[in-house]
């Protein structure tokens, strides 16, 4: 990183506004080095085009930019945009406020348009530090939208609140720092609050509406077109993948961070920008923490290993779970908990078709793994499953790991998990052979008119399967690195 931080940010921000720190605009980024299968501005379009119709009369709907957050000091995290903004828009920017109205609006000059896009405003000092800018004339010929305003526009746009029926948003955060731009994402929200008249309690004025916002978004982003499907499977065969070459390469000297890496690598070398959400890989004891994140164990031994983890391909994220044998081969207990666990999903993918309904899933994974654990005498009673299988059977997956969606029945191309899982923690109630035995099975489905797709067939489920994939020969195996110098002496 540049010394160029060392300076003081207040002088930085001197130098910034007054002009010193010179620079092009830099120069757009060449098609050739991009992608070819990022959703295409008529996606987006079709998605706002489906919002609106389920809209009510006379609203419109707000929707802004993700807040950037601070990783450390003066440095942020990778931004990561708002999937609804990303959704009916296609801008992955900050800073920014989408208006999608339901009827078509007329400005002062006659102008016809159906949705408005304020954007950060090209800055070439800001592009050289933090990355290119679309600006307005970026965003018009990329995402297909005519309307395009700087940020710095919206306070004096002459828009009537007051008109409409129903203003509909989501929740707003309230950590934003007030930056010394004017058109920053806290100016955005207080210029909308203000030309709004929004009371500080909402249930004074029922035009505006939070809950609307979720349903309306939840009713479209649930079903997934076929553009999104590619991209879904595309990051669940991904991580499948990352799945499979970690079960060909682990070896009980390998750390938890070093098992995540490698998971990593194999989604960056097949295109996935990032992962959806934070890795989760559980040696023993560990894979009793639903979301343990730490991955700090140095080594994993000869114990159950725990992995989730999913690749996000364009915006889109997979959630793939497997639970396999360091050592290569399942001991009696893990065996006995880890096909419980595989027949409860078993049971479950059986109910699963379109029309179906959640619960009825929950119900038979549920019945399955207390009826077992009951036989194995690790429970007394049926109704004492929850302690050992305390969280819920699946849910939706896309732009977000836990995707917008309904929980009553299951439609066609709803893409959903099923992970049912036990977890046993050092110091259970029970006979302590089966003490820090943990199993996880999820897998990502497509929902069809007679059943489902295995998208997440690509990895191994079944206890004969993943035992022959560890005796593979992996594509890292031979890769070894020198030792640290500064790793012989701790000098302290």
């Amino acid at each position: 990183m540049s010394t160029f931080h060392r300076l003081p940010i207040v002088l930085f921000l001197f130098f910034f506004n007054a002009g010193v720190i010179s620079g092009q605009p830099l120069a757009k980024e060449k098609e050739d080095d991009l992608p070819k299968d990022y959703l295409t501005a008529d996606f987006h379009a079709g998605r706002r085009a489906a919002l609106r119709s389920i809209m009510p009369d006379n609203s419109v709907m707000v929707v802004f930019a993700y807040p950037t957050r601070t990783y450390s000091n003066d440095v942020e995290y990778l931004y990561h945009p708002n999937p609804d903004m990303y959704y009916f828009s296609g801008y992955r920017e900050p800073h920014s406020l989408l208006l999608i109205f339901k009827e078509e609006q007329t400005d002062a000059d006659g102008n016809k348009y159906k949705e408005i896009l304020f954007v950060q405003k090209r800055n070439a000092q800001a592009e050289q530090w933090t990355g290119r800018r679309l600006g307005t004339e970026g965003a018009k010929e990329k995402l297909g939208i005519n309307m395009v305003f700087n940020g710095n526009d919206f306070k004096k746009f002459n828009i009537n609140f007051s008109s409409f029926n129903k203003i509909i948003f989501d929740k707003m955060p309230v950590d934003i720092p007030n930056g010394w731009d004017n058109a920053d994402l806290y100016d955005l929200i207080q210029q909308f609050k203000e030309k709004a008249a929004m009371p500080e309690k909402l249930a004074d004025d029922k035009r505006f509406d939070t809950r609307l916002y979720r349903d309306l978004t939840a009713q479209l982003r649930e079903i997934k077109t076929p553009e999104e499907l590619y991209l879904l499977r595309k990051a669940v065969e991904i991580s499948c993948q990352g799945q499979n070459e970690v079960m060909k390469a682990v070896n009980p000297n390998m750390s938890e961070l070093e098992i995540q890496g490698l998971h990593e690598y194999v989604h960056k070398k097949y295109g996935a920008e990032s992962v959806g959400y934070g890795s989760i890989i559980g040696a023993g004891e560990n894979g009793c923490i639903l979301h343990y994140m730490e991955n700090s164990k140095t080594k994993v031994g000869t114990s159950m290993l725990l992995m989730d983890v999913g690749a996000e391909y364009h915006g889109y994220t997979a959630d793939v779970t497997r639970t396999i044998p360091v050592d290569g081969k399942f001991s009696n207990e893990e065996r006995q908990i880890y096909q419980l666990v595989y027949d409860a999903q078993e049971a479950a993918f059986k109910t699963l078709k379109d029309g179906s309904k959640w619960a009825d899933a929950s119900a038979a994974a549920q019945q399955v793994i207390a009826e077992g654990l009951l036989n194995l005498g690790i429970i007394k009673n049926k109704n004492e499953v929850s302690k050992y299988y305390p969280h819920g059977l699946g849910h939706h997956i896309g732009m977000d790991v836990h995707d917008r969606g309904t929980y009553d029945k299951l439609k066609k191309d709803m893409v959903i998990t099923i992970e049912p899982g036990i977890y046993i923690p050092e110091g259970s109630n029970c006979d302590k052979k089966w003490w820090s035995i943990a199993v996880r099975i999820e897998d990502d489905l497509l929902i069809t008119e007679t059943g489902y797709e295995l998208l997440s067939h690509f990895a191994p489920r079944k206890i004969e399967d993943i035992e022959k994939k560890i005796v593979e020969k992996s594509a890292v195996d031979d890769f070894k690195l020198p030792p640290l110098e500064s790793g012989k002496k701790k000098g302290f």
